[in-house]
């Protein structure tokens, strides 16, 4: 195996760990609302406090990982949001779970710009989507295996267990990385010759990067779309990794042994649907260049998964909305991928700041939904917001159209 490729399977199996964490409370859900007496409005409020510290401290971890490194960066965060996994579990009430769920997000928001920085140290331009179809792949791997660990502990030990032995293995991931990995291939050891010349020759960094000062990049209107697109995808995925345990307990009367199996098929529909968007994006760039090999596959997959959550709304047969679901978070998620990759075509060197716009502006807008599901769901039941999410989605289809991918960001303003 290439060294590079190592780095992307250490990274991919944190990708999982860092889902395993978030996606755990949602899945508790249920059992966490009746025992502590929350309300569906307390329980947006407590979903939204992470989405929230996520958006806020998206772009400044960015930055940290652009000015120090991925590698540093990836080990603090990691420690921090674990500690916090374990003190979920200690949760007593409604704003205990607030304020530990915001210390929870403030970790995980430099995990993903901070791989997105590894991944370009690492990797030749013409594998990125790959790589972050790998890696957003794993993600919903990781979501989907969440269902399967969690609630059998939950059922033998309490939902409090769950937190406690998750936290645990994010250390172990530290440890591992610490010792292991090295910030850039030219630093590695272990790396043929032959590789090294390949990943230096193709990865496309900016060395001008360092002395523009972010504000600049906020002139970029490829960049103003690609934050619109992503906060429409952004507040559709997070329906799924949010709300869809209580969704389809309350709103649809499936059982927890059910939700187990029903959640766990749905993100690994959609980890199917991240691999194949990255690869087939990559396959089309080499084809019809990045402009339309970018655009294809996200615009046409969140146009499906738009129309599938409408349908999905307006029918009464569970087992129809049930797939429908399942199917349209897997459509939407070839999205993930590519959204990625594009944030690195245009970002270079400066990917992780790039990459954390994105998904700060789509967690912001994110957060508002989050939240106001809530209220939504109180007056007027389940299915009406996840008729707007279709909606929401459709528009940032349409996005697509004004992204260009060959269009980088200039760093000399």
């Amino acid at each position: 195996m290439k060294k590079r490729h190592q780095v992307l399977l250490v990274l991919a199996i944190l990708s999982v760990i860092t889902f395993l964490d978030r996606i755990a409370f949602s899945t508790a859900g249920e059992r966490i609302t009746k025992e502590l007496g929350l309300s569906p409005v307390q329980w947006g409020w407590i979903l939204g406090s992470f989405t929230l510290a996520y958006a806020l401290f998206e772009v400044p971890t960015g930055l940290l990982g652009d000015k120090i490194g991925a590698k540093s960066v990836l080990i603090r965060v990691v420690l921090w949001w674990s500690f916090f996994t374990v003190l979920t579990g200690f949760s007593t009430g409604f704003v205990m779970l607030l304020g530990i769920r915001f210390l929870f997000g403030i970790g995980e928001a430099g995990a993903y710009p901070n791989i997105a920085i590894a991944l370009a140290k690492w990797f030749p331009a013409n594998e990125r989507g790959q790589a972050q179809a790998i890696i957003w792949g794993a993600s919903r791997l990781g979501a989907g295996l969440t269902p399967l660990v969690v609630i059998p502990i939950q059922q033998r030990y309490g939902w409090e267990a769950s937190f406690y032995v998750l936290g645990f293995v994010g250390v172990i991931w530290v440890i591992f990385w610490y010792f292991w990995h090295k910030e850039d291939p030219t630093q590695a050891k272990d790396i043929s010759k032959s590789e090294l010349d390949e990943i230096l020759a193709k990865r496309q960094l900016d060395n001008h990067a360092d002395k523009v000062p972010f504000r600049k990049f906020l002139k970029s209107k490829n960049l103003w779309f690609l934050m619109g697109m992503y906060a429409c995808y952004a507040t559709g995925i997070y329906f799924f990794q949010t709300w869809l345990p209580k969704y389809l307990q309350q709103g649809r009367g499936v059982s927890e042994d059910q939700l187990k199996y029903i959640s766990s098929i749905a993100f690994l529909l959609a980890a199917f649907g991240c691999f194949m968007g990255g690869f087939i994006s990559d396959i089309l760039v080499k084809k019809y260049g990045k402009k339309w090999g970018r655009r294809i596959v996200p615009m046409i997959g969140m146009g499906i998964s738009g129309i599938f959550l409408i349908i999905s709304a307006l029918t009464a047969n569970n087992t129809v909305a049930i797939i429908l679901l399942s199917l349209g978070m897997a459509f939407m998620d070839v999205t993930a991928p590519v959204a990625w990759a594009v944030s690195m075509d245009i970002g270079g060197k400066r990917s992780g700041s790039i990459s954390g716009a994105m998904n700060s502006a789509g967690l912001l807008v994110a957060y508002l939904n989050t939240v106001s599901f809530g209220y939504l769901v109180t007056n007027f039941g389940y299915n009406f917001p996840v008729l707007l999410l279709g909606i929401i989605v459709i528009i940032g289809a349409f996005l697509w159209l004004k992204i260009n991918a060959e269009e980088t960001i200039e760093y000399r303003l």
